[in-house]
C-alpha cells in the first residue's frame, strides 16, 4: 500500500507548544518531528488542518521555517499546503 497523501492537524503554534503536547494537539515543532518519520525519498502532499484561525499565517510560516533547515534544506522538502475548506481530493 502506498501513502497518497498526509492530512495531520497543527492546532497550535510553537509559542504554545507546551499546551498543545498536554492537550494531544501538535504544534509546528512536533510535526517535524513526527515529519522525521518519513524517508527522504518519499514524498506526497501534506495537508494541515484544525490550525486556530487567527494563528494560521503564523502556523504555516513557522512550518515553512522549519521545512527549509537541516536536515531536509534547500535540496530536500515536503510538499506542505494548508488544508482549505471545502477543498476535495480524488483519490
Amino acid at each position: 500500500m502506498t501513502v497518497a497523501m498526509l492530512v495531520i492537524e497543527t492546532a497550535f503554534s510553537n509559542r504554545e507548544r507546551e499546551l498543545a503536547q498536554l492537550s494531544k494537539h501538535l504544534s509546528p515543532f512536533a510535526l517535524a518531528q513526527e515529519l522525521d518519520n518519513i524517508p527522504l525519498d518519499t514524498r506526497y502532499p501534506i495537508y494541515i488542518t484544525h490550525t486556530k484561525p487567527a494563528e494560521t499565517e503564523m502556523i504555516m510560516s513557522e512550518i515553512q521555517r522549519f521545512d527549509q533547515t537541516l536536515p531536509f534544506g534547500p535540496h530536500v522538502s515536503h510538499d506542505i499546503q494548508w488544508l482549505r475548506a471545502g477543498q476535495e481530493f480524488d483519490i
